[in-house]
């Protein structure tokens, strides 16, 4: 369905609006004409940059914030109960989910990519949205998170629509269109959502057979490729897209990529860790799909330098060096300890905030593994999102299953153990797709740390991004 025949009239109002993809397609409706406004229950550093775009937003949900509206849209955190919610759906307002509303805007576009996946979803997509920047493709892209250079939002034209495909409540089948799919891999995630593995997996599946052209991870033993399926990988010899030759600096890798067997192009990536090969295979993959010249594709990925949260470096305190990561899942945890356990020579201390207690609960046993050996571990308190308590599911039942770590609810807490435990040379790491970031911000504030302003990318039209995403 088109975006006109999908929204009937021209004013919108998001609920929930601070959220990274909620604020995206604010600012895509607000470049298409529409009057975009919104709420959300507290100020983070989005909603003052969609304000200063001339988006007015609302904080705390009150039922008179949608009279006139002619839609409302809101994010899978909103409570069916919501007043704002309810009071729409008592005045007969049209009301959409945010996946409901990204689908309809996909359909204005001739090629819709769209990029799925347990982990690596948004630095995948990113790396495809610089690629076309680089090859003076007319495109726009939504990004689930702050890319350092394009931010969540970038708009130049409607040639390609490049996405995040989320498997939450199987919203990436929401997509009537796909022209690309990428499937970068396949994990326990989101297993409130579902019956088993067996199903997540093979939603994934019906995702990327839907699509004119899938992208599928070779390595990944738990996917099986589509018949529509072109194949990446590094240890698998037969696919399509390999990496070979792979050379490591400072944890930055370069490798040559195989195309069909024959030596394609040279890639070196500006970004820390070992799992950024796949992501860069898979823009690689795509982007040859669409004819697009080797040249680009390898300025393309060298222009992309990170998108906030991921391995962020945030500032120095006492001589010891704090980053941020999203990491919010075992398998991420993992990956993220053992690229810091590299690139550091002094202790490492940890801060977890687990996101969301389903999570939590359901992979206990994968978070207590990973973390158990962690020697200077703290776990914050739980970000519930959507979710209402749950004691089986919360940050103090993981605290207690892990036996060698802190328990902390408060920045002053962790104030208080940071001044009195790091020293020259340590490295301290935040981890959680929740409020952390903002927490261990704050902190080193209050430590008299020497903060790393924070990045703001140039963005297309009124392009900006927020690093806190409640749809999850």
């Amino acid at each position: 369905m088109s975006l006109k025949a999908f929204l009937k009239g021209k004013k919108v109002h998001f609920i929930g609006i601070g959220g990274i993809s909620m604020s995206a397609l604010a600012k895509y409706l607000k470049s298409e004409g529409y009057a975009v406004g919104g709420s959300d229950i507290a100020v983070n550093e989005e909603i003052s940059l969609l304000e200063e775009a001339g988006i007015p937003v609302r904080i705390g949900h009150d039922p008179s914030a949608v009279a006139g509206a002619d839609a409302v849209v809101y994010t899978d955190a909103v409570p069916a109960d919501d007043p704002e919610l309810a009071e729409a759906r008592e005045r007969g307002i049209p009301c959409y989910s945010r996946m409901q509303l990204l689908a309809a805007v996909a359909e204005g576009f001739t090629s819709v990519i769209a990029v799925a996946g347990s982990h690596g979803k948004t630095s995948a997509t990113a790396m495809c949205a610089h690629i076309l920047l680089q090859s003076g493709a007319r495109f726009t892209a939504h990004i689930g998170g702050r890319d350092a250079l394009l931010d969540n939002f970038y708009a130049s034209g409607k040639e390609f629509f490049v996405t995040e495909a989320c498997e939450y409540r199987k919203n990436l089948l929401a997509f009537e269109r796909v022209t690309a799919a990428v499937w970068l891999n396949c994990d326990k995630d989101h297993m409130e959502c579902y019956r088993d593995f067996d199903e997540l997996r093979d939603t994934f599946l019906r995702f990327a057979a839907r699509a004119a052209r899938s992208f599928v991870n070779a390595d990944d033993a738990n996917i099986r490729p589509p018949e529509n399926a072109l194949t990446f990988g590094v240890s698998t010899q037969n696919c399509d897209y390999r990496a070979v030759s792979l050379r490591e600096s400072g944890e930055r890798y370069a490798f040559t990529v195989l195309e069909r067997g024959e030596k394609l192009c040279r890639i070196r990536l500006r970004v820390p860790g070992a799992f950024h090969v796949y992501n860069a295979l898979a823009a690689t993959a795509v982007m040859r799909g669409f004819g697009v010249d080797i040249k680009s594709i390898v300025r393309g990925i060298a222009s992309f330098t990170g998108v906030r949260r991921r391995f962020e470096k945030i500032g120095k305190y006492g001589g010891a060096e704090f980053f941020c990561d999203y990491a919010h899942h075992p398998a991420e945890i993992a990956k993220v300890l053992e690229l810091a356990r590299r690139r550091g020579s002094g202790r490492l201390f940890v801060v977890f905030q687990p996101h969301t207690y389903s999570r939590t609960r359901f992979l206990m046993d994968d978070f207590v593994k990973v973390l158990s050996g962690v020697e200077n571990l703290i776990i914050f308190k739980t970000y519930a999102a959507r979710e209402p308590f749950d004691r089986a599911g919360s940050a103090y039942a993981l605290h207690e299953r892990t036996g060698n770590s802190l328990y902390a609810e408060s920045v002053r807490e962790l104030e208080a153990y940071m001044k009195k435990s790091v020293r020259g040379g340590d490295t301290v790491l935040f981890l959680g797709a929740g409020d952390i970031y903002y927490h261990a911000r704050r902190l080193l504030q209050k430590l008299g740390g020497r903060p790393v302003p924070g990045r703001k990318g140039r963005g297309g039209q009124n392009s900006t991004g927020s690093p806190l995403d409640v749809k999850e």
